[in-house]
């Protein structure tokens, strides 16, 4: 039975945390007021991520996904602090995403610890807005209307595996197909839309429950009032989730969209793409086609003022936010939000029988937030 010992200060409280571990999971946690022990890092549950697309290569909307591509986008993102995650695929032939599934599928049945870090799907798409500015980098040619068949179609490919589904409101049936989705069990969200406020709030009435990366995938310019934007952040059944890169949403935008919605209500992603992690340059994606990537870190669909998705992983967005906010709210929308959406523990802290594996240690400084190690897998 391998046995083991990490201490570090909790980032809500401020105490020191000495936690025992066996066979994979915590077994004490001992907790004392700080004391200036000098050289500990912060000590928290892993990262949570709603919606990646890919990082450093590995890419789940590529024509080469395979189980290998799964396990080796799970490494990469432990590596920088994500610890569970949402597999996201996005508007594609109905074969592509039906075969995305059973890929990703598979991989959790032939990896324990893939399946440990993925506990659903998220679809973005392709029931999305046909609008340039809302329809963001996704392929026009296979945009459509909600189809309850094809999301059944899904289900079967993946195991039931969908646990999101991102939909725009827009579209005529968009109430029932949202209603038939959360009753299968499945969180519908809104997003990439050019919805008016009636057919938001139908949506919602129907069980819409979240938003997918709320202040983007909209058009460039939108009336002062009303848009979908004001219906979205008003709606308090609605769970928003943001970008927090510097890029997606300026800072004086993302902190009022943040207090509006209220830290409660609000979860970060990282919406990263296999781009993130490689150097700056030109690159050829399924999200976007041919994209460039900035020497600061900004995603582009190639000669268009356009975002190809996110570059940077969820560490970086909670030390952005944390500049904005703090670092335990921060981190709560990285950790304890997106984890109470997929059905997890609400709790930001640690506790007895959490998987060691689930557990990261990290040096912060403003605008810096640093993995130091991760814990040990079982």
């Amino acid at each position: 039975m391998a046995v083991g010992r990490l201490s570090g200060r909790d980032p809500w409280s401020g105490d020191v945390l000495h936690l025992e571990y066996a066979d994979g999971r915590i077994t004490t946690i001992d907790r004392a007021p700080a004391s200036g022990e000098p050289g500990l890092p912060w000590v928290c549950p892993g990262l949570v991520d709603l919606q990646v697309n890919g990082y450093a290569g590995f890419d789940l909307n590529g024509d080469d996904l395979s189980v290998e591509t799964v396990v080796g986008l799970r490494d990469a993102l432990r590596q920088v602090g994500v610890t569970t995650f949402v597999p996201t695929v996005i508007t594609a032939e109905a074969a592509r995403l039906q075969q995305a599934m059973e890929i990703i599928a598979a991989a959790r049945r032939l990896h324990p610890e893939v399946a440990a870090a993925i506990p659903c799907v998220h679809v973005e798409g392709p029931f999305i807005s046909d609008q340039d500015g809302p329809r963001g980098a996704h392929d026009i040619a296979e945009v459509r209307p909600p189809d309850l068949d094809e999301f059944e179609a899904w289900q079967r490919a993946s195991g039931g595996l969908v646990g999101i589904v991102t939909v725009s409101p827009h579209w005529a049936g968009s109430a029932e197909f949202v209603a038939a989705v959360v009753a299968a069990g499945t969180r519908a969200a809104i997003g990439h839309t050019h919805a008016d406020a009636a057919q938001i709030r139908k949506a919602v009435d129907a069980g819409a429950s979240l938003s997918t990366h709320l202040g983007n995938g909209a058009h460039a310019q939108l009336p002062r009032h009303p848009n979908y934007l004001w219906s979205q952040l008003a709606e308090d059944r609605l769970q928003a989730g943001f970008i927090a890169d510097g890029h997606h949403l300026p800072r004086d935008t993302f902190i009022a969209m943040v207090r509006a919605k209220g830290v409660d209500r609000s979860f970060l992603v990282s919406d990263s793409v296999a781009v993130g992690g490689q150097t700056p340059g030109i690159y050829s994606s399924p999200v976007g086609g041919e994209v460039e990537l900035t020497d600061d870190g900004r995603l582009l669909v190639r000669g268009t003022p356009y975002l190809a998705g996110a570059a940077a992983p969820l560490a970086d967005g909670v030390a952005w936010a944390a500049n904005a906010f703090s670092l335990p709210e921060a981190l709560t929308m990285a950790t304890t939000n997106p984890r109470r959406i997929i059905g997890g523990p609400v709790t930001g802290e640690l506790e007895v029988g959490t998987r060691v594996a689930d557990v990261i240690t990290f040096e912060w400084r403003p605008g810096d937030l640093r993995l130091r190690g991760l814990s040990p897998l079982p």
